[in-house]
């Protein structure tokens, strides 16, 4: 199943692109719906690296949600807009394939976030945003939580995007 969300955000893509690197971003962005702390013994890096991060959840920073693996991965291609081949777009992306460690969020059995910032001509930055996820038969109850978590994190982001340089 699918969670999307595109929007413009005020800002420009480089900073955007700083932004969806962030550990501190991903915090704000989520809070006060989920918080989370890294297990790693180094704590959050200021930039996400590529590879597997451990992390803990907890509901409303009290209810403790599991623990997940948060695997990133960057991509920068060029995209054609609507399928001209002139003046490609750049996009950069970023993945996140990880998984639940512990219950509840091993109930979500496959998971590929995608987070993707072009620039836009008048300086501000295309967002786009996909969670395609399983989570067998309650994958439609599971999808309504999500669903109701990415419009709250849209709204954070574009209230925050502004702030980003």
């Amino acid at each position: 199943m699918r969670v999307l969300l595109k929007m413009v955000l005020d800002c420009d893509a480089d900073a955007a692109w700083s932004a969806l690197r962030s550990p501190e971003v991903f915090r704000r962005v989520s809070a006060p719906l989920m918080s989370f702390t890294s297990l790693d013994d180094a704590g959050f890096p200021d930039r996400w690296p590529d590879g597997e991060h451990r992390v803990a959840a907890r509901a409303f920073g009290l209810v403790p949600a599991g623990e997940q693996i948060i695997d990133i991965r960057t991509e920068t291609r060029l995209d054609h807009v609507h399928g001209r081949h002139e003046n490609p777009v750049e996009v950069r992306i970023v993945h996140d394939t990880g998984r639940g460690l512990t219950w509840p969020l091993t109930l979500t059995r496959g998971w590929h976030h995608r987070m993707a910032v072009s620039a836009q001509p008048d300086g501000r930055t295309l967002y786009r945003d996909q969670l395609e996820f399983t989570a067998g038969p309650i994958t439609p109850l599971v999808w309504l939580a999500y669903w109701g978590f990415w419009q709250w994190r849209a709204m954070a982001i574009r209230r925050l995007a502004p702030t980003w340089r």
